[in-house]
């Protein structure tokens, strides 16, 4: 796969450190280190300024603004102007004069420099020896942090202990909006007005064309008492204040933080008002610290994965998880998970199918109402994707390839116009939480309404060979190499299921309350004709596949040039960058899982000799261009009994950014990707399937490992899942009996763990 780790952070279970400041890697630290709440995220930039190379992000979820280049192309079906997630305020600008001398790492003369991210705190610290001037020598120390249950409110620590020397400190902290969107290169803030006294800044700037508005604030505390002075400018306000110390003193100052981010248009006056309540509500550094460390032990209580002996991964599945629940947890149900969560500007913030297919399992089973919610942000932006589908002269909901409010933000034509993975993906995630939630208020609810739209959709989309056949003609299916074809096998098969199940569904419901089925139909315009017509696209899909159980991609593919993958140059990756776009699509190469991507998804409907001719022959023209296709590959090799290919995926999925096996975590964080990083270890490893009634469990163990240990929520019971070469150990933590499946054996989980001999044949 041409991946080779650039191993730089030390291996701790539990923190991740850089020792020594290395200007090359700057912006990959910055990436790193980011910290988010999933209402507001802030890369690890160095809050005292750096005139080096580096990528100053600080975003809140939602909160976007509109490309100011439109669409040259006009075509109907072709998006206008796209939208982006919007670099927000600096709020925590910081500038440090020791005399006439400014601290800047670009060129300070520092030593012993330390930045540590703690997974047990959620708390950032970095410090270093500062030498400003021959006879004067500091310790700085910053620590940062963001709070858990008022969201709003950010909190930094400064601290300066003289080791030499009695020098003269000024400092200067403020809220600057004038950050530049870099991938734009300009500014996309207003100043709306600010106000400030002598431990107090406020600042309100809004959008320039989106109009949504972030009122920010901050209070400021020392151990020496503070006389500043304002300073502003054009989206800028601060307070500047002198300090005068003497060798062995240790001086601090502490910023409380808030930001108010509003997108529904309140006025200043009310904006203001939830500033400073919450800023009311905000902790001392201490008492944060402690209670930050007993929402992170809550967290790992419930999701923690313990590996023993393979310390490298043991700590990239902790940062996975970590960074996967800075994300998102399912506080707002507007919210959703972008490519890069809160953590750069890549892939404007955007989100795509992935949520359901890669980072919907890990919610599913460890948070079920956050899996919920992401299937509510589908449900409220259902209008855009119903919107969508006019522009596509199809009816019903055609969901986005990329968005953050519900419109299609990607000027790609080829992904925006020909990629439904979206709402195939949408109706899948209803099934796969339907699977596991039973949750028939919201199937019968916001679940059916979308399934309608999205069956709609398809129909209209969809058309008819001259021999009878339904399927889609002139789409792209995941493997992005492959575009304009016809009958692609994953788009064809996803529509199937999502005919099935939405006629599923309302067959239920007309069983169980026939009122509710009428006024449903009625809302919707719904006929049982409609409804029936859906069944015969669905019993006429054309499905390509041999008589020995291998699916054709699409239409012709068996019949393109072969190229052999391995014989490509490792200098020409990736290829988007040194191929031809056309050139990509002239063979058979395979971006990611196509064909192997529906049998995972619906694992359990296909049988093993399917999966591994499939495997067997999609495998090898592979070329792996997205990060997410790793895993998905781990997780069948594991099934299939091929452990050492499934660890040889695997080596890349916890540590993708951590070694930066892309070379590009310097743009931000792949977040789908680290969910994924989950899903290899508990789908893949532990061999657990939720795709039919029932949990089930196939645990093989890598060749390597002594042991591992993950959590998983089912049925409101948290059980706790032990694998060591020789056994498994099944353990009910809480919430009463549970039925499950290991190794095909039907068994009862109670109080008393469940102990037996692990299984070298797979079969789930």
């Amino acid at each position: 796969m041409g991946k080779i780790a650039d191993r730089y952070y030390t291996v701790d279970p539990w923190i991740i450190s850089e020792e020594g400041f290395d200007k090359e890697r700057s912006e990959v630290s910055e990436s790193i280190f980011s910290l988010a709440n999933e209402y507001m995220g802030i890369r690890g930039y160095f809050e005292e300024g750096y005139s080096g190379e580096r990528l100053l992000g600080s975003y809140f979820n939602g909160i976007y603004e509109n490309s100011p280049k439109e669409n040259r192309v006009k075509y109907k079906g072709i998006i206008s102007r796209s939208h982006f997630m919007v670099n927000a305020v600096d709020w925590l600008y910081t500038r440090i004069w020791c005399g006439e001398v400014l601290l800047d790492l670009a060129y300070s003369d520092i030593e012993s420099f330390q930045r540590r991210l703690d997974l047990r705190t959620g708390i950032l610290t970095r410090s270093f020896y500062w030498k400003p001037e021959k006879d004067i020598k500091l310790k700085v120390t910053f620590e940062r942090s963001l709070d858990r249950a008022t969201v709003s409110l950010g909190y930094q620590q400064i601290s300066l202990k003289v080791i030499e020397g009695s020098p003269s400190i000024s400092i200067l902290m403020g809220i600057d909006f004038a950050t530049s969107h870099l991938s734009e290169g300009q500014n996309f803030w207003v100043e709306r007005e600010k106000e400030s006294s002598n431990r107090h800044a406020f600042l309100a700037a809004e959008t320039r064309s989106t109009k949504q508005t972030i009122y920010a604030g901050f209070s400021l505390s020392a151990t020496e008492s503070l006389d500043t002075q304002l300073v502003e400018r054009d989206k800028f306000i601060g307070r500047k204040f002198n300090v005068k110390l003497e060798e062995g003193m240790n001086f601090q100052v502490n910023r409380n933080a808030v930001n108010i981010a509003d997108k529904t248009g309140l006025d200043l006056n009310q904006l203001k008002q939830h500033c400073l309540t919450d800023l009311e509500k905000s902790l001392s550094f201490g008492e944060m610290e402690r209670k930050s460390r007993t929402y992170w032990q809550n967290v790992w209580a419930k999701e923690d994965i313990q590996i023993d002996g393979d310390p490298s991964n043991q700590q990239g599945i902790r940062y996975c998880i970590f960074q996967l629940h800075q994300t998102y947890h399912g506080q707002d149900p507007s919210h959703n998970i972008g490519a890069k969560g809160l953590t750069g500007e890549a892939y404007g913030g955007h989100a795509f199918w992935d949520t359901e297919t890669s980072c919907f399992p890990f919610y599913l089973l460890t948070n079920l109402d956050a899996a919920k919610n992401l299937l509510e942000f589908r449900y409220h932006t259902l209008p855009e994707a119903k919107k969508r589908a006019r522009q596509l002269d199809c009816q019903g909901a055609c969901y986005p390839i990329a968005t953050l409010n519900g419109n299609e933000a990607s000027d790609l034509w080829q992904h925006a116009s020909l990629q439904f993975q979206p709402s195939t993906a949408v109706a899948y995630g209803i099934w796969h939480y339907m699977q596991v939630a039973k949750d028939t208020e919201f199937l019968y609810g916001h679940g059916i309404e979308m399934l309608i739209e999205i069956s709609r959709f398809l129909a209209s989309r969809g058309d008819w060979s001259p021999e009878g056949e339904f399927g889609f003609f002139g789409v792209m299916g995941p493997d992005e190499f492959q575009m304009m074809v016809n009958h692609n096998t994953y788009t064809n098969y996803m529509a199937k299921r999502t005919f099935d199940y939405t006629v599923e569904v309302l067959k239920k419901l007309k069983t169980s309350n026939e009122t509710r089925y009428s006024t449903l139909l009625s809302a919707h315009g719904l006929s049982e004709k409609e409804i029936g017509y859906w069944q015969i696209c669905s019993k006429e899909m054309l499905i390509l596949k041999t008589e020995y159980g291998l699916f054709e991609q699409h239409d012709g593919f068996f019949k393109l040039p072969h190229v052999d993958i391995r014989s490509i140059p490792i200098e020409e990756f990736p290829l988007y960058d040194h191929w031809s776009y056309d050139r990509i699509y002239r063979n058979n190469m395979i971006k990611q899982p196509d064909v192997l991507m529906f049998l995972f998804l619906y694992n359990q409907s296909f049988p093993k000799a399917e999966k591994q001719i499939n495997y067997d022959y999609y495998e090898p023209r592979t070329i792996h261009e997205s990060s997410l296709s790793p895993s998905i590959h781990s997780i069948l090799a594991a099934e299939l009994g091929m452990e050492n290919e499934a660890y040889h995926f695997f080596e890349f999925a916890t540590r993708m950014d951590l070694d930066n096996f892309n070379r590009n975590t310097r743009e931000g964080l792949h977040m789908t990707s680290i969910a994924a990083a989950w899903m290899n270890i508990v789908y893949g490893f532990g061999g657990v399937r939720t795709d039919r009634e029932g949990i089930k469990l196939a645990p093989t163990i890598p060749v390597d490992w002594k042991k591992y240990t993950f959590k998983i929520t089912y049925n409101q019971c948290l059980i706790d899942v032990s694998v060591t070469r020789q056994s498994i150990k099944i353990s009910l933590i809480k919430g009463r009996a549970i039925q499950l499946q290991v190794y095909q054996k039907k068994l009862t989980l109670t109080q008393n763990p469940i102990v037996i001999e692990r299984s070298t044949k797979r079969s789930v």
